[in-house]
């Protein structure tokens, strides 16, 4: 990979993005998993420290928010800001033969203008550079709704939605996976209550959105960004014909 990357921004989230998942399966490889909990300390670590080395390098006039660190009171006023999860899905990282986590580079400017998904271990970027096609529909009508769902967390909200509708739940790892199979078709939507932070989503929703999925809170407004806050607790991502009847199921 070249060392210069595209000026658009779209295109250097994808490059930042790949970087880092590059970074990271090299880590593995290197680290193995006797110790897994020194691997993902490692790999959060490692893949803050290129992320915001290359932002500061290539973008230095943009504030960040990263996850692992990386904030202050100035990017509330900033123009531009990079919302960034050096390693979302830190738990499957460490685990050997796990391929559902994620790098997220997302660039907010009054929204969210550019983004990528690395999926390292899936050898898989996903980019508003090059938004993926729109996922194509289930294959049978009035098969179950595949929800996305925590492989070790799933929110109590699951439960009560399966007694409102006809669901399957599909479980993974990352936010980003859970986002990233949306896209690509493999499930219907992602829903989420549990608690989250805007790095846990900002990239992903940017790229579905620019996909032309469904993106929101589970009532149904806007996602913001750049808050003084950073806590972001739910979302929906899905098709937008899905939207409605899902939406007024969580709320009903």
């Amino acid at each position: 990979m070249t060392d210069l990357p595209p000026a658009t921004d779209g295109g250097f989230a994808r490059w930042l993005a790949q970087r880092a998942g590059d970074m990271l399966l090299k880590l593995r490889e290197e680290m193995g998993y006797a110790d897994p909990d020194q691997l993902r300390k490692a790999g959060d670590r490692l893949s803050h420290e290129l992320l915001v080395e290359q932002l500061r390098r290539w973008r230095p006039a943009d504030a960040i928010l990263s996850e692992e660190g990386a904030d202050s009171a100035a990017r509330l006023s900033a123009e531009r800001v990079w919302i960034v999860d050096p390693l979302d899905g830190t738990r499957e990282f460490g685990e050997e033969g796990r391929a559902d986590w994620a790098v997220h580079v997302a660039l907010y400017a009054q929204r969210l203008v550019a983004g990528a998904v690395a999926l390292p271990a899936q050898h898989c970027v996903l980019g508003t550079d090059s938004p993926p096609p729109f996922p194509p529909m289930p294959g049978v009508q009035g098969e179950p709704i595949r929800l996305a769902a925590s492989r070790t967390r799933p929110p109590a909200l699951l439960a009560r939605l399966a007694e409102k509708l006809p669901v399957e739940l599909v479980p993974m790892g990352s936010a980003g996976a859970k986002i990233a199979a949306v896209i690509d078709g493999a499930v219907d939507a992602y829903v989420h209550a549990g608690g989250q932070y805007e790095w846990d989503s900002a990239a992903p929703v940017a790229v579905a959105l620019a996909t032309g999925l469904h993106a929101s809170r589970i009532d149904g407004t806007t996602l913001e960004y750049n808050q003084p806050d950073p806590r972001l607790p739910d979302l929906v991502v899905c098709r937008k014909a899905l939207a409605p009847s899902l939406l007024a199921a969580i709320n009903s």
